[in-house]
């Protein structure tokens, strides 16, 4: 396997070709951006911690059954994953009222949904990733009524396995994003990554947020947050 050119940069990946059409290398960075890149910062041990973690929470929902582009770990910031289309739309998942959706709803943050909330972002960084609806998502040709069915039955299924994970952390999955792609068959599978940045994660006792949260709100301890996940996802696999 040979790493090639580069094909895309983006707010925390490089993504680069190799010699089997099928698979592309990923590079995570540590660089770190919020509100639509208009923050921008840099965390020692960010794009290591980010690969660790996605790492080891693909190759257990592997384990689970949810397809994803994960192939293997390379190194401390590389990973070799298939190579996808990706969907444009971001799947958002919240199980507590926190962020955008509590200031757009004039709602107060920490409250406990009784249902899961799914919504749907059109991914367009020049439109800041406007929210957008299922009858939009098709009219944009984004995705098929039949696809989204798909991405959202599949995106409740990590959802569920997630919070089991990490409750078993001490964790609240508070919300997350992820992105999906279809493979060379054309076949809905779960890509990008799933960590601290695309995460809200609280600690269940002391509610302290172990997110990209501490960078958005200037609260500290980035690369610390990001270590502390992952030293316990990593027990409770190690199981």
């Amino acid at each position: 396997m040979t790493k090639g050119a580069m094909l895309y940069e983006g707010k925390a990946k490089q993504v680069f070709e190799t010699d089997n059409p099928n698979e592309v290398i990923v590079r995570f960075k540590d660089d770190a951006t919020a509100f639509n890149a208009q923050k921008k910062g840099n965390f020692d041990l960010k794009g290591e911690m980010n690969n660790a973690i996605t790492t080891l929470i693909f190759e257990y929902l592997n384990t689970k059954g949810i397809p994803t582009h994960f192939i293997k770990k390379l190194d401390e910031r590389e990973q070799l994953v298939k190579r996808v289309h990706i969907i444009p739309l971001e799947m958002v998942v919240r199980n507590y009222v926190a962020g955008s959706m509590a200031q757009r709803l004039g709602v107060e943050e920490g409250i406990k949904s009784p249902v899961t909330i799914f919504d749907l972002c059109y991914k367009r960084d020049d439109l800041g990733d406007p929210l957008i609806n299922d009858h939009h998502a098709v009219f944009l040709g984004a995705a098929t009524y039949e696809e989204l069915d798909e991405m959202y039955e599949l995106t409740s299924d990590i959802n569920d396995i997630l919070i089991d994970l990490f409750d078993k952390m001490n964790i609240i999955l508070v919300d997350f994003k992820i992105e999906l792609g279809k493979d060379s068959e054309g076949k809905i599978i779960l890509a990008d990554e799933i960590s601290p940045d695309t995460c809200r994660l609280w600690d269940k006792d002391t509610m302290m947020k172990l997110d990209k949260d501490r960078f958005r709100r200037d609260l500290g301890g980035v690369t610390e947050a990001y270590v502390e996940i992952y030293e316990r996802l990593k027990k409770v696999l190690q199981k």
